[in-house]
């Protein structure tokens, strides 16, 4: 499951200077003269795994830092990156993955966005936020953005589930009571009549996509999707050179216990389908899963942070379509008066109510 992914040095044709991958194209593009080189098409298909015969054969796990040597100034420096720009002269670097004891990215959705593209949409995000103060509306710029290939794993797989639960269907009866002046008054009430109900369901899972890394919020990962995965492309180093790239440290059994959750929701859902009637209450699912598959891909993000009060808040955009999710702060007056302004709609709907039962 690993393959050679060692970039060597790509020089600009036409003045020499290191070149980097430019979102939105297929294309390597030098910064300075702007010249590019266009990336060859993949000539594989992106590949499944068995995660059977991943978790059947012994792994030996070497998590020391990547060595890099920067063909550009000769230095050497480790990191926990797969891809990263040299610190002392900006040349990109794309990690040997050859010898790694860890499992080498299967899958890449480049980069769409850019990095104006990528300001556009925090600007947009900032405008959209309600119960900001003011004054954010006036950030238009976050103090460092940095494009970021994040590891996500995607799993595949057929379940099937064998259920238990009741089926409830709804019934009326009329019922009579009497009002707070004396008078008898009917009135409809609802009511439900629960039966035992079992079966079993059956659902196929095409890539359940997890986060592969602790360094940020999966939770905030997750509301970054929808993921545009059909257009991932095998791996190439080529489209990561010139951006940063996290190596996962997330395992791929942490990552398909999750995965099973993901799939648990679903399955809830097809049994209550299943069952039928007006409500449905599910007591316990039993799920088999077979054929199950996987593979690492990356995924691209562009993380910044912006200063706003004397505070750093982070923020994630889709690099792809432009989804922003993140941190951002709260003004208290606003929140007040909304809180104030709701109080008196409910003062004055509580008294139209006690008006009309008077009557």
């Amino acid at each position: 499951m690993t393959s050679p992914t060692q970039t060597p040095a790509h020089p600009c044709q036409g003045c020499g200077a290191s070149v980097a991958f430019a979102p939105g194209t297929a294309a390597l593009r030098c910064p300075y003269c702007g010249l590019e080189q266009q990336i060859a098409p993949p000539v594989r298909q992106i590949r499944e795994f068995s995660y059977d015969a991943f978790l059947a054969k012994p792994r030996v796990r070497n998590l020391a830092p990547h060595q890099f040597a920067c063909p550009g100034c000769g230095a050497r420096t480790a990191s926990d990156a797969l891809s990263r720009a040299c610190q002392f002269c900006g040349t990109p670097l794309v990690a040997d993955l050859a010898n790694d004891s860890q499992i080498a990215p299967e899958a890449v959705l480049p980069f769409a966005l850019d990095r104006n593209g990528a300001r556009q949409a925090l600007r947009g995000w900032v405008k959209s936020r309600w119960f900001a103060p003011n004054r954010l509306k006036k950030v238009t710029e976050a103090e460092t953005m940095k494009s970021t290939y994040l590891p996500h794993w995607t799993y595949d797989a057929r379940t099937v589930s064998d259920y238990v639960g009741q089926r409830g269907v709804h019934y009326y009866v009329t019922t009579s009571h009497t009002d707070s002046n004396g008078n008898r008054k009917t009135r409809r009430e609802r009511r439900t009549r629960w039966y035992p109900a079992s079966g079993r369901v059956a659902r196929g899972f095409n890539d359940v996509l997890v986060a592969a890394t602790q360094r940020v919020s999966a939770e905030r990962l997750d509301a970054l999707q929808p993921w545009p995965l059909e257009h991932a492309l095998p791996f190439d180093p080529l489209y990561v050179t010139g951006h940063h790239s996290l190596r996962y440290d997330v395992e791929p059994q942490a990552g398909m216990d999750r995965a099973k959750g993901v799939m648990a929701q679903v399955i809830h859902g097809d049994c209550r389908r299943h069952i039928g009637g007006d409500v449905q209450r599910v007591s316990s699912v039993d799920t088999h899963y077979s054929d199950v598959t996987f593979k690492l891909a990356l995924l691209p993000v562009w993380i910044g942070n912006y200063l706003f009060g004397g505070e750093t808040f982070q923020v994630l955009i889709n690099g792809v379509n432009g989804e922003v999710q993140g941190d951002r702060p709260y003004s208290v007056l606003k929140i007040t008066m909304a809180v104030l302004a709701a109080v008196v709609v409910l003062a004055g709907l509580g008294f139209w109510l006690y008006l009309e039962n008077r009557a």
